[in-house]
């Protein structure tokens, strides 16, 4: 099982960025898919997930600003971010879960403790 995450960079305020999770050695069909991310000196956190019925969650402070969204016929999936802020730069990482009842509960409340793969993180900033 392999998660690739890509699609960081530096970008402006204001600017925006699509990151990408590719899946390998299973189907996203069966996974909830989250993305997290971490900045120097915090906690990891939840950004947002995708179950394998298509419900998505996000966190809060993102204020409608991130779209996730699924390909599975490329067993892929995306992270649309838009209106980029400063506070947003950190490593943004994609982890999956496999969905079954205790995978969905993790996934909505954005829990990455609860996730079983990792990928490799993408890094992502935002300055002027």
């Amino acid at each position: 099982v392999q998660l690739q995450a890509s699609g960081g960079g530096l970008v402006q305020p204001g600017g925006a960025l699509r990151l990408s999770c590719a899946a390998s050695g299973f189907t996203v069909d069966d996974y909830a898919i989250g993305w997290f991310r971490q900045a120097p000196g915090k906690e990891r956190e939840g950004v947002s997930c995708i179950t394998s019925d298509g419900s998505t969650y996000y966190a809060d402070s993102l204020q409608g600003r991130f779209t996730i969204s699924s390909d599975n016929a490329k067993n892929v999936v995306s992270l649309q971010m838009n209106d980029l802020k400063p506070e947003d730069t950190a490593v943004y990482y994609c982890a999956a879960v496999y969905a079954d009842s205790g995978g969905y509960d993790d996934c909505e409340a954005l829990n990455y403790e609860g996730m079983e793969y990792w990928g490799k993180g993408t890094q992502v900033t935002v300055s002027s």
